[in-house]
Protein backbone atom coordinates (compact mmCIF):
# COMPACT_ATOMS: atom_id res chain seq x y z
CA UNK A 1 0.00 0.00 0.00
CA UNK A 2 1.33 3.55 -0.60
CA UNK A 3 2.14 5.70 2.41
CA UNK A 4 0.41 8.92 2.81
CA UNK A 5 -2.48 8.64 0.01
CA UNK A 6 -5.36 9.51 2.68
CA UNK A 7 -6.38 12.97 3.67
CA UNK A 8 -5.70 14.17 7.02
CA UNK A 9 -7.88 17.06 7.26
CA UNK A 10 -10.86 15.07 8.68
CA UNK A 11 -13.66 16.93 10.39
CA UNK A 12 -17.54 16.90 11.20
CA UNK A 13 -19.81 18.35 8.13
CA UNK A 14 -23.55 17.92 8.01
CA UNK A 15 -24.81 16.33 4.48
CA UNK A 16 -28.32 17.57 3.78
CA UNK A 17 -30.54 15.50 1.29
CA UNK A 18 -32.42 18.40 -0.49
CA UNK A 19 -34.91 16.79 -1.78
CA UNK A 20 -36.69 15.84 1.31
CA UNK A 21 -34.51 17.90 4.24
CA UNK A 22 -32.85 15.01 6.05
CA UNK A 23 -29.46 15.55 7.34
CA UNK A 24 -27.18 13.82 9.27
CA UNK A 25 -23.90 14.72 10.51
CA UNK A 26 -20.65 12.60 9.53
CA UNK A 27 -16.50 13.22 9.27
CA UNK A 28 -15.50 13.89 5.73
CA UNK A 29 -12.97 15.62 3.65
CA UNK A 30 -15.26 17.12 1.14
CA UNK A 31 -14.60 20.94 0.67
CA UNK A 32 -17.76 23.32 1.33
CA UNK A 33 -18.73 27.40 1.34
CA UNK A 34 -22.40 27.05 3.42
CA UNK A 35 -22.34 26.28 6.77
CA UNK A 36 -25.68 25.32 9.10
CA UNK A 37 -26.25 25.35 13.11
CA UNK A 38 -26.63 21.89 13.72
CA UNK A 39 -28.96 20.13 16.63
CA UNK A 40 -25.97 20.65 19.09
CA UNK A 41 -26.03 24.44 18.78
CA UNK A 42 -22.54 24.43 17.25
CA UNK A 43 -21.97 25.46 13.22
CA UNK A 44 -20.86 22.92 10.66
CA UNK A 45 -20.16 22.82 6.75
CA UNK A 46 -22.91 21.75 4.84
CA UNK A 47 -22.78 19.63 2.23
CA UNK A 48 -25.86 19.51 0.05
CA UNK A 49 -26.82 15.91 -1.31
CA UNK A 50 -29.48 15.71 -4.12
CA UNK A 51 -29.94 11.88 -3.35
CA UNK A 52 -29.36 9.95 -0.11
CA UNK A 53 -30.24 6.45 1.56
CA UNK A 54 -33.29 8.32 2.62
CA UNK A 55 -34.63 9.10 -0.54
CA UNK A 56 -33.71 6.54 -3.11
CA UNK A 57 -36.46 4.05 -4.55
CA UNK A 58 -33.43 1.33 -3.39
CA UNK A 59 -33.04 1.71 0.42
CA UNK A 60 -37.16 3.29 0.45
CA UNK A 61 -39.06 1.05 -1.45
CA UNK A 62 -41.22 3.45 -3.23
CA UNK A 63 -40.86 4.44 -6.44
CA UNK A 64 -40.35 8.36 -6.66
CA UNK A 65 -39.02 10.55 -9.44
CA UNK A 66 -36.55 12.76 -8.67
CA UNK A 67 -36.28 15.20 -11.26
CA UNK A 68 -33.55 18.02 -10.23
CA UNK A 69 -32.22 18.92 -13.98
CA UNK A 70 -35.45 19.02 -15.85
CA UNK A 71 -35.18 15.76 -17.87
CA UNK A 72 -38.32 14.68 -17.69
CA UNK A 73 -39.71 17.81 -18.91
CA UNK A 74 -37.25 17.74 -21.70
CA UNK A 75 -37.91 14.58 -22.69
CA UNK A 76 -41.50 15.07 -22.48
CA UNK A 77 -41.07 18.10 -24.97
CA UNK A 78 -39.14 16.94 -27.10
CA UNK A 79 -41.22 13.53 -27.64
CA UNK A 80 -44.83 15.32 -27.13
CA UNK A 81 -45.28 14.54 -31.24
CA UNK A 82 -44.71 11.03 -31.15
CA UNK A 83 -46.44 10.51 -28.31
CA UNK A 84 -49.36 12.88 -28.79
CA UNK A 85 -49.82 10.53 -32.33
CA UNK A 86 -49.20 7.04 -30.55
CA UNK A 87 -52.36 8.67 -28.48
CA UNK A 88 -54.69 9.07 -31.13
CA UNK A 89 -54.39 5.56 -32.44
Amino acid sequence: MKKDIHPKEYRLVVFKDMSNEVAFLSKSTVKTKDTIVWEDGQEYPLFKLEISNTSHPFFTGKMKLVDTAGRVDKFMNKYKTHLAKKQAK
